[in-house]
């Protein structure tokens, strides 16, 4: 019986195959617990309309990601912190700060999506990655500057 796979089924397929099984599987285990469904004419267009409109949302997003990008290196950003003799910080600048620099700027950006390249610990200029989708990174320039 051919069928499309709803789910990723371990040691069958990935969500929106068509694979083919016996008839009893199918009918006693992949249709009744919603893994799968038959694949008839109008269950092969209903994937192909939802094939379309995944990709158009990825499409979508990757040109937001990519314009958020181009703002971002552009963007100087400005983080003050304390410190004591030869520009040393108290402290280091975390990820979490930069995050939260942004987010006063108008960016939302989850800390996790921000490399540091070198560590943070003294005042001056760095430049941190900001990895927005799959294959789109943004080179952040970060000023530190003392309070």
């Amino acid at each position: 019986m051919r069928i499309i796979l709803k789910e990723d089924v371990q040691g069958l397929g990935k969500a929106g195959q068509i694979v083919n099984v016996k008839d009893g599987y199918a009918r006693n285990y992949l249709l009744p617990k919603g893994l799968a469904l038959i694949a008839d004419e109008k269950n092969l267009k209903l994937l192909e309309y939802q094939k379309r409109k995944i990709e158009e949302e990825a499409k979508k997003k990757r040109q937001d990601a990519e314009s958020i990008a181009e703002r971002l290196s552009t963007l100087e950003l400005k983080i003050q912190a304390k410190a004591g003799e030869d520009q040393k910080l108290f402290g280091s600048i975390t990820s979490k700060d930069i995050a939260e620099a942004l987010q006063k700027e108008g960016f939302s950006v989850d800390k996790k999506q921000i490399n540091i390249l070198e560590p943070i610990k003294r005042l001056g200029e760095y430049e941190v990655e900001v990895k927005l989708l799959q294959n789109v990174t943004a080179r952040l320039k970060v000023v530190v500057v003392s309070e």
